[in-house]
């Protein structure tokens, strides 16, 4: 059997494994990469390629920025700060009609400025926001809705994960994707606020207005998104200038953010040691990802896949643009059944190659994916962002939850729309900045 059919096989066997027997994708990506190493080479010879692979990769000083990132976002969590944002949020934008869906998406994209995990979004603003939206008779979709979409921007804005991921893998700066990504995240929180005015002019009854704050209660509730901008402006700076490299950064924001919360006597005991466990626990589950993406990534290359895909499609002799759509499209439905940054890592070594060959801008690229498998979050089978946010508000069926982040779906389209139209003036332009 040839090289390539033999890795389309393995493709098909992998999907299968995971709808079929709901083998953890990353176990599901090491056991049968591992077996077809073997089965195109040797079991011996695929002992030596894996274990080397292994080596290369966790020997790897830049895989410390992952655990630390996730670290801050835990600090911030058991210290409050999601009550603290969303409250903020809420008194400045809470009067309008639909402004506590509109409040629940800017506290995500604070909270997701310092968290990096949409999970861990979707579930802390569940347990926040979705009980206030119930108590202001919010309809079921849109309260839903909004916190599962608003959750999806923890995969984009810095410190994104998965741009650490991407940026290790391609051995791109890590820096430059996160400056790059400043203008994309804009925008796509911007299009998810503005579906929910579209969505409240389409249902005047689905997000009634809270009651207006005072000046004063607006002031009062700064202090919290003022922590956080400090936090999140003196990394950013920090990395801009070249001060300190990507994991310098990951390291300082830690240090810094523990300062933050043991000054502003936020943090307990006990928070301290639920933030060391979640990080340990989130952070072993990225690491096997990343293990069974490698292993499985060295068995798509032994096959010659990658190749035989990027000749065929450079002899279609389509405009490059035709060729980028159809990648895109292969995200999105890869988005739809697959973890985010599994499949990311598990495309990569077919897609990468071929977009390099097309020309096209490595840092671009990036932010292009990203959004594209972060919508896969909101969308079934899969939409992880939505399994959640039903798991945390149990009266609310998945149903209702998927239908009220599907409004939410041409923002993203948008979002991509105008990052093709307009790479340097939504990509380049900052991230060119970045030595």
């Amino acid at each position: 059997m040839d090289g390539p059919i033999v890795g389309v096989y393995g493709i098909i066997i992998m999907f299968a494994t995971l709808f079929l027997l709901r083998i953890p994708a990353g176990f599901t990506m090491a056991i049968i990469g591992f077996l077809g190493v073997a089965y195109v080479t040797s079991f011996k010879a695929a002992f030596g390629m894996i274990g080397a692979d292994m080596w290369s990769i966790f020997s790897n000083y830049g895989l410390t920025v992952i655990p630390m990132f996730i670290l801050v976002g835990e600090f911030v969590h058991y210290a409050g700060y999601n009550h603290g944002l969303y409250n903020a949020t809420h008194k400045w934008f809470g009067h309008y009609k639909g402004g506590l869906a509109i409040t629940t998406i800017m506290a995500c994209a604070a909270f997701s400025a310092i968290s990096g995990s949409n999970t861990a979004t979707a579930a802390t603003m569940s347990s926040v926001a979705i009980p206030e939206m119930k108590k202001y008779n919010y309809h079921p979709k849109l309260n839903a809705g909004s916190v599962a979409a608003g959750a999806t921007l923890g995969v984009l804005i810095p410190p994104s994960i998965v741009l650490v991921v991407y940026g290790l893998y391609t051995g791109q700066s890590i820096g430059k994707l996160f400056f790059g990504n400043v203008i994309p995240s804009a925008i796509l929180t911007a299009a998810i606020a503005a579906t929910v005015g579209y969505i409240c002019w389409r249902h005047p009854d689905w997000g009634p207005k809270a009651e207006k704050s005072t000046w004063r209660e607006r002031f009062r509730a700064l202090p919290d998104i003022i922590d956080i901008l400090i936090l999140f402006g003196i990394i950013m700076y920090a990395l801009f200038t070249g001060v300190v490299t990507a994991t310098e950064a990951a390291a300082a924001s830690c240090t810094l953010a523990l300062i933050i919360c043991l000054i502003r006597r936020k943090l307990p005991w006990d928070g301290f040691i639920k933030s060391i466990i979640d990080t340990l626990r989130i952070s072993c589950l990225v690491f096997m990802i990343v293990a069974g993406a490698v292993i499985f990534g060295r068995f798509i290359t032994v096959t010659r896949l990658p190749f035989e895909i990027a000749g065929w499609i450079s002899q279609l002799a389509l405009p490059n643009w035709i060729l980028l759509w159809m990648i895109i499209i292969c995200y999105i439905i890869g988005g739809c059944v697959m973890d985010a940054l599994a499949f990311l890592l598990v495309s990569l070594p077919i897609f990468y190659p071929l977009v390099m060959q097309l020309g096209y801008d490595p840092i671009w690229f990036g932010q292009v994916i990203c959004i594209v498998t972060t919508m896969g979050s909101i969308m079934p089978p899969i939409g992880i962002c939505c399994y959640v946010v039903a798991g945390m508000a149990k009266d609310i069926p998945l149903a209702s939850v998927f239908k009220g982040a599907f409004y939410y779906v041409p923002a993203y389209i948008i979002s991509i729309i105008l990052l093709m139209f307009s790479p340097y003036w939504t990509v380049l332009v900052l991230s060119n900045l970045v030595n």
